[in-house]
């Protein structure tokens, strides 16, 4: 009598558990079917090459719903847009990084497909609302292949109302992810959007969000590295000092910083910035700040290069650049390295077909021998 009581009750508890399952798998079904016509099933094909046309990667599911950002707003503004739209990824980017970016950009189609959210917003709703301008920010996310990885947060170029996350920043995501890191790509702040050091801000508070978010993200939230280039290696140094950098945001000191082709004195730049972002303002702004100049004993380990036929470089006064940014290092006892290719153009990012190719696999292990 027990015994069969127990049967029933067993049976009772098993078409209990069923009924739940079928429940949960209808309420599945019915929630599919309330989402858009489409939506299910709409992944992008990772099939993004160099002779890719802008318009054919933006049209791409992958890329258009990721939310990731492929405008350069010099480029793109009307009457132009039509024009560059049909342009390929190398066309719109140049030789040097566009096989990487395809890459890149293949590899956002991949995450989205596999469910990951790219792109990010570390600024709430209500602080966009009440500033404009942080709506112009965003971070995107490639995860490593393996939980628990370090992560690097990537800080692109920009110059006037352009920035290059698609052109440096993509390409350097990619190779991150190949060496076993995961990365996260920063639009800041530029032109007229970046009065009173909104770049810094929009730096600290990506790192804010990335700490208070790394088991999510599955890395590691120390020992990280900085990835800068041109203007964005600049704001990359500045935030590793004590006078405006990250103790300012409560974040851990970066484990090194790796920066390509950093402008370390604007020079003539300066007053133009400053009547572009902060007229009627006074006081030093990260435009006005010689890298050089900040930099203490403590400052994070670096390892910064350059190119000699870097014109960039040349028209804002060469010896004002690597080379005095490389005294610095010196004269406050630094860890770093430092390298002068021969042949490495400005915006050539990981360097593919220039003397820098190897750079990010030489400066990820200088950042690995600072963790050890």
């Amino acid at each position: 009598m027990g015994k069969c009581n127990q049967g029933g009750a067993g049976r009772k508890e098993r078409n209990m558990k069923q009924a739940k399952r079928i429940a949960a798998m209808v309420l599945c079904l019915l929630a599919l079917l309330a989402l858009p016509a489409g939506a299910v099933m709409e992944k992008g094909e990772p099939n993004i090459t160099a002779q890719t046309t802008m318009k054919e990667v933006r049209n791409n599911p992958g890329i258009k719903n990721s939310g990731f950002y492929t405008y350069s707003q010099d480029k793109d503004c009307p009457p132009g847009q039509a024009l560059w739209e049909m342009t390929t990824v190398e066309g719109y980017t140049n030789e040097y990084v566009a096989e990487g970016c395809a890459k890149g950009l293949n590899l956002v189609i991949e995450n989205y497909n596999n469910g990951v959210q790219v792109t990010h917003s570390f600024y709430t709703d209500a602080e966009k609302a009440a500033d404009r301008t942080k709506n112009n920010t965003g971070l995107f996310y490639f995860p490593a292949k393996a939980e628990n990885a370090k992560f690097a947060l990537i800080l692109a170029g920009s110059g006037a109302n352009e920035s290059a996350e698609l052109e440096e920043g993509a390409c350097t995501a990619w190779q991150l992810h190949e060496l076993g890191y995961a990365a996260f790509i920063l639009r800041y702040r530029v032109w007229t959007d970046a009065s009173d050091d909104a770049p810094l801000e929009d730096i600290g508070r990506a790192m804010q969000y990335i700490e208070e978010h790394a088991a999510e993200f599955g890395i590691q939230p120390e020992q990280y590295a900085i990835v800068g280039y041109s203007m964005g290696g600049h704001l990359t140094g500045l935030f590793g000092t004590e006078s405006v950098g990250y103790k300012h945001y409560n974040v851990p000191k970066p484990a090194a910083l790796l920066l390509g082709y950093p402008i370390n004195d604007m020079t003539y730049i300066k007053p133009i910035y400053h009547v572009i972002q902060d007229i009627g303002a006074y006081g030093p702004k990260y435009y006005t700040r010689n890298l050089s100049d900040e930099i203490t004993p403590d400052y994070p380990a670096t390892y910064h290069w350059h190119g000699v036929n870097d014109t960039l470089l040349k028209e804002l006064a060469y010896w004002r650049q690597g080379p005095q940014l490389e005294a610095a290092l010196q004269a406050n006892h630094v860890k770093h390295v430092y390298r002068v290719f021969n042949n490495a153009p400005h915006v050539c990012g990981i360097g593919t077909g220039t003397d820098a190719e190897n750079w990010l696999v030489e400066a990820t292990a200088f950042w690995e021998e600072q963790c050890a």
